[in-house]
């Protein structure tokens, strides 16, 4: 999501399918997200025993370094999945939207008049002991509208870890309406450096500088049909979450996390991606994009047809006997079934594939977004600079 360098027609895809959930938007600013499952730490703190095996073992410090960190996420509606951080003393709490799209934390801020932060919480700078003040301008420019603030310093806590010295964006500004609507307060950008809007240090870098993590890498599990126990785990990866072995994908350009992808098949055939093309695994994008020739090729194969409004429509009854379509990463063939490519809403079907045209340098972008994650347990393993795939459970 928000991506920073490329046309703005992304956000805007996107946010068409989240103006269809609003009903569900009250219940989604009360409910707390379930974990699957709960990590080490959890459980030795539960217990009252996690001091005693931080002294046992290797002396860790009081941050508790060195061990993998899970921060819940809701599932809204299978669009969007949310967790909620805290950034201040005492703790201020947000609803963010966990992005390995973009590389910037940002929240809405007190001095935000924008329609889209009167329904959000916003952060108050002067409640906060620990704030300081950076004031260097931030302005991300996605969808309809943009972002623009200042940066400060503050602590930030991410599922328990606590990064003391974090750099984030407070939102003066956010216009346009699809903010307004939506079920976070802010983003969390998970990706590389390199696309951080005023070169600010992306969280997940810190907590790698500060050794709050166990090995320089996060992994994210999507759970299907609106279920809760989706999570992105720092410092680690949960064998629970996946079945058979984990491929690993070189990433090609250190921005994004983007790989290479041989080509799209479907019934065998190749039918996009001949020669090869770009893509990123991105948890901040709903659907899979794709360049407008391919994905109208998949649309085709799949039975997907054009309604007014423009949008791939497909006969609900012929799910049983669509194709599976095929991605092909690294020598490995990844199928997505019709039942992870089918939106299924109020008894109308659509497709989980999206015209998006995404020029690079290494040419015409693919998007890899949750219709993908939520069929394949994805890694992101910064200190090798490569993504783990595995088919989730």
């Amino acid at each position: 999501m928000l991506i920073r360098r490329l046309p703005s027609t992304k956000i805007a895809m996107k946010w068409a399918l989240v103006f269809l959930g609003l009903v569900a938007l009250s219940e989604c600013l009360v409910r707390v997200p379930l974990m699957k499952g709960k990590s080490m730490r959890q459980s030795l703190m539960e217990q009252g025993k996690l001091e005693e095996f931080l002294q046992k073992y290797n002396d860790l410090s009081a941050k508790y370094n060195n061990f993998m960190s899970d921060l819940p996420m809701y599932n809204y509606l299978d669009i969007e999945y949310v967790s909620v951080i805290s950034i201040g003393t005492p703790p201020q709490s947000f609803r963010i939207l966990p992005d390995t799209g973009s590389a910037n934390l940002w929240v809405p801020s007190i001095y935000c008049n924008s329609q889209a932060c009167s329904n959000h919480r916003k952060f108050n700078p002067s409640l906060s002991s620990t704030y300081r003040a950076q004031n260097t301008p931030v302005s991300i420019q996605y969808g309809t509208g943009s972002m623009t603030g200042f940066l400060g310093y503050d602590t930030v806590n991410v599922g328990g870890i606590v990064d003391t010295n974090q750099l984030f964006g407070l939102s003066q500004t956010e216009p346009g309406s699809f903010l307004y609507y939506s079920p976070f307060d802010g983003i969390m950008g998970l990706a590389y450096p390199d696309i951080s809007a005023s070169h600010s240090t992306p969280v997940f870098d810190n907590m790698m500088r500060q050794g709050l993590v166990s090995q320089d890498l996060f992994s994210i599990y999507l759970t299907r049909n609106g279920a809760q126990g989706s999570v992105v785990t720092f410092g680690g990866y949960d064998t629970s979450y996946f079945t058979g072995q984990i491929n690993w994908v070189p990433i090609t350009v250190e921005g994004y996390w983007q790989i290479a992808i041989e080509n799209v098949m479907v019934n065998g055939q190749v039918v996009a991606c001949a020669q090869g093309c770009p893509g990123i695994v991105d948890s901040g994008t709903s659907l899979i994009a794709g360049p407008p020739s391919d994905i109208a090729s998949i649309q085709q194969q799949i039975g997907a047809t054009v309604n007014s409004y423009h949008q791939y429509t497909i006969n609900c009854q012929n799910i049983g006997s669509m194709p599976d379509v095929t991605f092909t990463i690294n020598n490995v063939q990844y199928k997505v079934p019709p039942s992870a490519y089918v939106r299924q809403v109020n008894g109308q079907c659509s497709s989980g594939f999206q015209s998006m045209a995404l020029p690079t340098a290494q040419g015409d972008l693919w998007i890899l977004g949750d219709v993908f994650i939520r069929e394949y347990y994805s890694i992101f393993d910064r200190g090798n600079n490569r993504v783990g795939l595995a088919q989730a459970v």
